[in-house]
């Protein structure tokens, strides 16, 4: 009795896609989701479940291959999985000042009518030389206003992968504590947002 009512105290489980701006398997962008992940799955982070989706299969936006309200068969994936989340962690390198080609075309075709980022919270992460990739990340907080997407403003996490101690292995995985500790804020940030927004939906 008393364990089924705790249950239904207990706060809806957050289903977060992940989205990551670079397609190289090493990228240390992606090892920031693999470690958001493991976060979740090692009860560092409870009632939060985070899903990778892979935008490499999206073909380069192009209006001519909608049909009849219908989409190609790797966008409509996509936008299901965008559709069906409750919020989203980006991951979003630092390509020439700005976020990535990528990245971008697959944010474009999930906005095209009915635009299924609106209304949504979400968080930036990144990972890059200099500034850490947070030009990116401003450039993305920009596109978000027209999506009508709601993102955290604190904390921020902008990684300098090259600065010591050494944050990443070999293969971009996070192997920093102290940084480990930041991305479960953030984590953290962002599942208390998503829920203040469902409380008021």
């Amino acid at each position: 009795m008393a364990a089924a009512a705790a249950a239904a105290a207990a706060p809806p489980m957050i289903k977060v896609v992940a989205i990551c701006g670079s397609l190289r398997k090493a990228s240390t962008n992606r090892g920031l989701i693999r470690s958001a992940i493991q976060l979740c799955n090692d009860g560092s982070i409870g009632g939060m479940q985070i899903e990778y989706v892979n935008i490499s299969p999206l073909p380069f936006l192009n209006t001519d291959l909608e049909r009849d309200g219908t989409f190609p068969p790797p966008v409509e994936a996509f936008r299901r999985k965008v559709r069906g989340a409750d919020s989203f962690l980006f991951a979003s390198p630092e390509y020439n000042y700005s976020l990535t080609g990528p990245l971008k075309n697959a944010i474009d075709w999930a906005s095209r009518a009915p635009n299924v980022w609106a209304d949504k919270p979400a968080a930036i992460v990144s990972s890059g030389g200099g500034f850490g990739g947070g030009r990116s990340q401003y450039h993305l907080r920009q596109v978000g206003v027209y999506l009508d997407l709601h993102f955290i403003n604190k904390p921020e996490l902008f990684v300098k992968e090259f600065e010591p101690p050494q944050k990443f292995d070999s293969e971009g995985n996070l192997i920093d504590p102290e940084t480990t500790e930041r991305l479960r804020n953030v984590l953290l940030s962002l599942q208390a947002f998503t829920y203040r927004l469902q409380s008021k939906s």
